[in-house]
């Protein structure tokens, strides 16, 4: 990984029907660790750039889909030779627009080539159906395959963009869809210039880029020409996407915010590999992934040994620049998300709870940022938002518990059920306590966005979403059933006699 760093503000186009499009419009993208910077602008789509862009991806459709898994998969890994020769630059602009430290910015980007790696290895297993037996008193035999949707919209946020949309542009890809990106509003260039260097070596319409205002982009969603809209951020944003598209009837797989609990049994262990993971899982990205730990559920033998390890991690935290040799941990990414969590962490302390920060927070051409002091709350109140909502900044709230059943009960007491995790010696508890937590994912003595199985089937549960992505799950989310029954001659002759 090199020290690259983009001195001259970074500029990008809309990708449609395999052409750059520009826009007399363009979005100002900020810099969320250095008030009154401009990263650079990206293009700014009227509704009729969105409609364009819909219909390109429809007059591509039928000849993609024509093709066979193997042959889409043999173009989609044309498409992406050579992408890790631009990590380093990506990774420094999604540094400067998200926030997040540098080397979280190449992660992002390798995480996106594994991923699309990984679904062509799919390639043999998408097309694959089966045959099912005469049926005892109908004369058929009935062939089940599957048929790609056609047109889908794949949503992304600003917290993991490039690693979140591998999850699932790959595998509408290789199903046989046509696609249309659209990055966040407020970080979109390097996941821009990443999908249009991928998609310049498809077949012109295949994959599409679209960035712009919220307002602009209804067309992408409720739309009967749109068959699918892939969605992955917070719970009202998923609302929101979910009303749209129900006026067309348009599918959704939703990946939404959670707050997840790491359950901390009696015997965990507490060394420090596992108090490093635990940290990461809190930590990572400032606390801005929603497959983070939100919550921390601990016997109550073991409160001191948990608040003493994550104490002493958040003692070395160094909040800083994204792009800065020595940064831990950088700004959240915006002032409105920066303001939350304050604020819960205000209400926390008012309450009379047990709050510990860390950290010194910049000063120079830093002050101002959206930086927030690292933070664990002992023992606070249950009804504290701090507990009850999702945090999505760099606090957490440590709860003790006396006994196994309690610690499942409050974790399961929750409005959300993306992922969780068991911390135990005892891998007959973990599977005991793993299968209970209702939600999508459970660790075992391990947590976070990092600790993934990028080959296994994600998503959530309750509020936090509908739908999977990743695997052959993922593929099947962008695949319709279809059954074609055959009448069987000697079949109906028999039954004549």
């Amino acid at each position: 990984m090199s020290n690259t760093v983009t001195d001259a503000p970074v500029r990008t186009g809309l990708y449609i029907g395999g052409e750059v499009r520009e826009t007399a419009e363009t979005l100002a993208i900020a810099d969320p660790g250095k008030p009154g910077v401009i990263v650079g602008h990206a293009a700014s789509a009227s509704k009729e750039d969105v409609a364009d862009a819909v219909a390109a991806a429809k007059a591509a459709f039928p000849a993609w889909a024509a093709l066979t898994p193997q042959e889409r998969a043999a173009q989609m890994a044309e498409a992406i030779a050579g992408i890790a020769d631009d990590r380093d630059e990506d990774a420094a602009i999604l540094s400067q627009e998200n926030g997040k430290v540098r080397f979280e910015g190449w992660v992002d980007c390798l995480v996106f080539e594994i991923r699309w790696q990984l679904a062509l290895m799919l390639a043999d297993e998408v097309g694959t159906g089966k045959t099912l037996p005469v049926a005892p008193g109908i004369p058929v035999t009935t062939e089940v395959a599957y048929q790609p949707l056609g047109v889908v919209t794949v949503i992304v946020p600003f917290n993991w963009p490039i690693a979140i949309l591998g999850a699932s542009l790959p595998h509408a890809l290789l199903a046989g869809n046509t696609a249309i990106v659209k990055p966040p509003p407020t970080a979109p260039l390097a996941t821009t210039r990443l999908v249009q260097r991928v998609a310049e070596k498809l077949p012109a319409g295949v994959l599409n880029v679209v960035t712009g205002k919220d307002e602009n982009m209804t067309g992408l969603i409720q739309n009967y020409d749109i068959a699918k809209v892939c969605f992955t951020g917070s719970v009202g944003g998923g609302k929101r996407i979910m009303e749209l598209a129900s006026k067309t009837l348009t599918r959704v797989t939703l990946e939404l915010g959670g707050n997840d609990a790491a359950v901390f049994l009696e015997d965990a262990i507490l060394d420090d590999t596992h108090l490093d993971r635990l940290y990461a899982a809190i930590y990572d990205t400032s606390g801005q992934i929603c497959m983070n730990a939100k919550r921390v559920i601990v016997h109550r033998s073991r409160l001191d040994e948990v608040v003493a390890g994550l104490s002493q991690r958040l003692e070395q935290a160094k909040l800083g620049y994204g792009l800065d040799e020595g940064t831990t941990m950088g700004p959240l990414h915006s002032p409105v998300q920066k303001a939350f969590v304050e604020d819960i962490i205000q209400e926390a302390k008012d309450a009379g709870a047990d709050v510990r920060e860390f950290g010194d927070l910049p000063a120079g051409d830093l002050a101002g940022g959206n930086f927030v002091r690292p933070a664990i709350v002992v023992d606070p109140d249950p009804g504290l938002r701090v507990v009850t909502q999702e945090q999505f900044g760099p606090v957490i709230p440590i709860l003790p518990v006396d006994s196994e059943e309690e610690a499942i009960r409050l974790a399961n007491d929750t409005w959300g059920g993306l992922c969780g995790s068991v911390w135990t010696g005892d891998p007959g508890a973990a599977q005991r306590v793993g299968s209970q937590l209702v939600c999508g994912y459970v660790w075992v003595n391990d947590h976070g966005a990092t600790r993934l199985d990028l080959r296994a089937p994600f998503g959530g549960m309750k509020q936090s979403g509908f739908g999977r992505e990743q695997g052959i799950e993922g593929v099947r989310a962008f695949q319709d059933t279809h059954a074609i029954a055959t009448i069987d001659p000697e079949a109906l002759a028999a039954m004549a006699h």
